[in-house]
């Protein structure tokens, strides 16, 4: 298996490029492929063998030049490196770039993005959930960084609450350690019994388990 090389990719973007009526050359200037045609903008292209910082940066300084930059990269197969792409043409999209990949087996090149402005898509009900955590969120538990144990989530939060309360006045009605230790969620926590620290003893009634009681104890600082 041959050593792949930038000097790979310049062939099938040059006649990615051509079939669209561009004329098309290599190295010119600092520019790794430019191509021109007539009444628009010139097109650049930098070639890497993957995704660098460099690679984005050069990209970057190409757009005081022309609006119309593409960085282009080795098509590579596998899912990690399909997460990888996704991301980069996201950061891409972002700067202003686009991004081309070649197969280098055939020269096959694929348009992942285009040049240009970009608005990336709000998304409402993401922002709703992390507000919703953010409130849940009782004072500042993580400040600095995570504790000991890890992060600290306001689910965590909630049900140490539940096991205080179950470890002070015993086994209790749901309806009452929602209400005493003021968890909304307080049935359905110490039902689901994510972290095996709470046990059923009757309809609607939870005690805490050995494993609530050390837990209570490990997570003492939060």
């Amino acid at each position: 298996m041959t050593k792949q090389r930038e000097a790979d990719l310049y062939a099938p973007v040059k006649a990615y490029l051509q079939r669209q009526g561009y004329d098309v050359k290599g190295e010119v200037g600092a520019v790794d492929v430019m191509a021109v045609r007539k009444g628009d903008p010139a097109v650049l292209v930098e070639l890497k063998l993957g995704f660098t910082l460099a690679l984005f940066h050069q990209g970057i300084d190409r757009l005081a030049v022309t609006d119309l930059v593409y960085v282009a990269v080795p098509e590579k197969a596998g899912k990690a490196a399909q997460r990888s792409l996704k991301d980069n043409v996201k950061l891409a999209r972002r700067v202003g770039l686009g991004v081309l990949t070649v197969r280098l087996r055939d020269g096959h090149v694929t348009a992942h993005a285009d040049p240009g402005g970009y608005v990336p898509r709000k998304q409402p009900k993401s922002a709703k959930r992390l507000l919703k955590a953010f409130d849940r969120l009782k004072g500042d538990p993580n400040e600095g960084g995570a504790t000991r144990h890890g992060i600290v989530t306001g689910y965590r939060q909630d049900a140490l609450l539940c096991a205080r309360f179950l470890a002070v006045h015993g086994p209790s009605a749901g309806v009452k350690v929602k209400e005493w230790a003021e968890v909304p969620l307080a049935t359905r926590i110490m039902a689901d019994d994510h972290y095996g620290w709470f046990e059923r003893v009757s309809r609607g009634v939870y005690g805490l388990t050995d494993a609530g009681r050390k837990g209570l104890a490990d997570w003492s600082d939060v």
